[in-house]
């Protein structure tokens, strides 16, 4: 990151700044001296910002960006935007196609200087999910409006505190023997820092980036199959795993109060990689960082006696 930015003392609106990604953008746009605002439904969910800004830095403000006043009041003397709204239910069109193409439109009246849009790979007009189709239709949206926005899909976000790696972290914890849906799948986890740091390069340079599209993917495909047996190694533990066929899979993303909708299973059917020829993260100047450098560390806490156990114990059973 250079000691200087041209983000320096510039307004961000971020919209959906108080989410899990949004955490993460921001500290990164913080550490460059930008001023941020952060507008969402549920605000309050990034108070644990506060005490990386300095004072006047950060700005907390509500906001629906289904309604054309309230995203005009979070836009109203930012000269750079970025939205990060997403959601697997809820009115998708309204979330995710159509306030893109409002927030650009707004973006671009107010002499905005640059706008990342943060899609997703798999972002599809003719799929069966309605969360690819959206998204698809927010990016065609967005660029509509603000012809120079930069759009990135990253594949599955991970992180520390993600609803991922510890979704099944704290099942491969609990259960001896573990159903795997998709176990052939391939996903292209990235991780969470890159992610915000390919927002704030963009934004940066919207004279390189602008007008394109970039697919944010880790430095390595693995399959569901792997991915549990990498976690069940860092736990220390032995575990069992059944591959699902996907006609069980898919019956079961049908069923009300499963931890996995019918969109959700769509989506990790059709995998989750970079396309091939696509612009990624070494294009906007960033090494991607592998799972392996954190996962370790990451799953103490679901090690039997945590960071406490000896270092022996690792694939032992429980």
């Amino acid at each position: 990151m250079p000691t200087s930015s041209p983000l320096s003392g510039q307004l961000v609106t971020i919209f959906g700044g108080s989410g899990y990604i949004g955490n993460y953008v921001a500290q990164s746009l913080l550490e460059r001296g930008a001023r941020l605002r952060l507008a969402s439904r549920n605000p309050q969910k990034g108070f644990a910002l506060k005490p990386l800004a300095n004072l006047g830095q950060l700005q907390f403000m509500p906001c629906d960006i289904t309604r054309e006043d309230s995203v005009a009041a979070a836009l109203e003397g930012a000269s750079h935007v970025v939205n990060l709204v997403g959601a697997f239910d809820g009115n998708l069109d309204a979330l995710m196609g159509e306030a893109p193409g409002t927030i650009g439109r707004l973006a671009a009246a107010n002499g905005a200087k640059a706008l990342v849009h943060v899609s997703a790979i798999g972002a599809d007009a003719s799929s069966s999910a309605a969360y690819a189709r959206t998204k698809a239709l927010g990016e065609e949206r967005a660029r509509a409006a603000f012809p120079q926005a930069t759009v990135l899909r990253p594949s599955i976000v991970f992180g520390k505190d993600d609803n991922f790696l510890n979704l099944f972290g704290g099942m491969i914890e609990l259960l001896p023997v573990l159903p795997v849906f998709g176990p052939g799948v391939k996903l292209q986890l990235v991780y969470a820092d890159d992610v915000a740091e390919a927002v704030a390069v963009a934004l940066e340079h919207p004279e390189r980036h602008g007008g394109r599209t970039y697919e944010l993917g880790g430095p390595e495909q693995l399959t569901m199959m792997e991915i549990h047996q990498r976690i069940a190694e860092a736990q220390g533990r032995k575990r069992r795993f059944l591959a699902m066929p996907d006609g069980v899979s898919a019956t079961f993303a049908a069923l009300p109060g499963t931890p996995m909708s019918r969109d959700q299973w769509t989506l990790l059917k059709a995998g989750n990689v970079v396309a091939e020829g696509a612009l990624g993260l070494a294009d906007l100047g960033i090494e991607a960082k592998p799972l392996g450098l954190f996962l370790d560390k990451w799953m103490l806490r679901y090690r039997k006696h945590g960071r406490f156990g000896a270092a022996n114990e690792r694939a032992k059973t429980r």
